[in-house]
């Protein structure tokens, strides 16, 4: 099974880039999109058209945040957010069952624009591993995919002491990410690639891409359970048109 995890920061913006094109040539069994910025009455025919069955969770704020979800097989359950209506208008999450695993495609907040923000992320993230946890001690497989915001380790960006009090690399943060493991999740691109300079996002504004100067922010998760399924876990750096790059995950 193919999946691949992408933040394409505007699903409008991308589909005149070429993405339905890439969509029918990469033809994954699953995709999860975060940060589509676009509700589903806005979306263009073509991606309201792929040959897949399409879930979206987008945010009550118009251009902004929101998820989607692309599956070949239609999933026995979906699930939209939390519950929580302060995460929920947020539209951050997109959860499917499968038969053998559970799917959480999340796109976790930014931290940076204010305190208030920070304190929202590290909720937002205290709450994703509290339900995880729930699936775990339940017995269930879980695969994690999507934008977490943080570069876990100082291996994970480009000029990490640069960056020890900007939130993305802040020690509270990672932390959290560290708990992820904790609780019984492995990082499934480092469970195959321990070298640097993999990166998944490049400021823009900067033309950080060119120079490789980037952040990993863009993960695949599955529980220490499940591990014996992974066929292999790397960033398809060479797709464009979003300021991050795909994150592909193989499952047995």
């Amino acid at each position: 099974m193919r999946i691949i995890s992408w933040n394409i920061n505007g699903i409008r913006a991308i589909s005149k880039k070429g993405f339905a094109k890439w969509l029918k040539k990469e033809n994954p069994d699953i995709l999860g999109l975060q940060e589509i910025k676009a509700k589903e009455t806005d979306l263009p025919k073509e991606i309201i058209n792929a040959d897949y069955y399409k879930y979206f969770n987008p945010a009550e704020r118009k251009g902004y945040s929101g998820v989607a979800l692309f599956s070949k097989k239609k999933p026995k359950l979906i699930k939209k957010g939390f519950g929580i209506e302060k995460y929920d208008i947020e539209g951050r999450i997109v959860e499917a069952h499968y038969n053998n695993f559970i799917l959480l495609n999340i796109y976790f907040p930014n931290g940076k624009m204010s305190p208030q923000r920070l304190k929202y992320k590290l909720d937002f993230y205290n709450q994703v591993i509290i339900y995880i946890s729930s699936l775990l001690k339940d017995k269930k497989n879980v695969v994690l995919i999507g934008d977490l915001n943080t570069a876990h380790k100082e291996i994970d960006l480009a000029r990490p002491k640069e960056n020890e009090k900007v939130s993305g690399f802040l020690k509270i943060e990672r932390e959290l990410v560290d708990k992820l493991v904790e609780i019984g999740m492995t990082d499934a691109f480092r469970h195959f690639n321990k070298e640097a300079e993999n990166y998944t996002w490049w400021s823009v504004r900067t033309k950080a891409r060119e120079r490789n100067v980037g952040w990993r922010i863009d993960y695949a998760f599955i529980n220490n359970g499940f591990l014996n399924n992974i066929k292999g876990c790397k960033h398809l750096k060479e797709i464009e048109g979003s300021d991050h790059c795909p994150v592909f995950l193989e499952l047995k």
